[in-house]
């Protein structure tokens, strides 16, 4: 197997994989069009997008940190996040919307499972990362 090859089935991995995590809910939630969009999307992506998407989610983590430290949701580091975390979705959604990123700030700490994963990078990060994407999107 050559290295796109490797690539492409990476790719479909992760699909899989939040499929099975995810998919009957977001399904249900946003409608197959969307999903079936965003996966589409995911997988037009070439290396060096998907080596974006990855060098975003990280970037955004360890700001995140660095921003919650600080403790200030409209602090410059925190919007900078916000506009970070924009480009991240940029990666997966064919259509934008403010309400919908606003949507997903108000998972981030209603749904266990991204305040988990949010709340492991920093104490409060969920919560933070919810607050400064409310003033992000104003």
């Amino acid at each position: 197997m050559n290295k796109n090859e490797k690539f492409e089935v990476a790719k479909k991995k992760l699909l899989e994989e939040n499929e099975s995590k995810y998919g009957t809910e977001i399904r249900e939630k946003y409608g197959d069009d969307i999903v079936d969009a965003s996966n589409s999307k995911l997988m037009e992506l070439n290396t060096r997008q998907f080596e974006r998407v990855q060098q975003l989610s990280d970037q955004i983590n360890e700001q995140l940190k660095a921003a919650c430290k600080q403790g200030n949701p409209s602090s410059e580091l925190a919007q900078q996040v916000c506009a970070l975390h924009k480009e991240w979705l940029g990666f997966f959604w064919r259509n934008y919307s403010k309400e919908a990123h606003l949507g997903l700030a108000q998972m981030y700490v209603d749904d266990p499972r991204f305040k988990v994963y949010y709340n492991a990078i920093g104490t409060g990060c969920a919560e933070f990362l919810h607050d400064a994407l409310i003033i992000y999107l104003k």
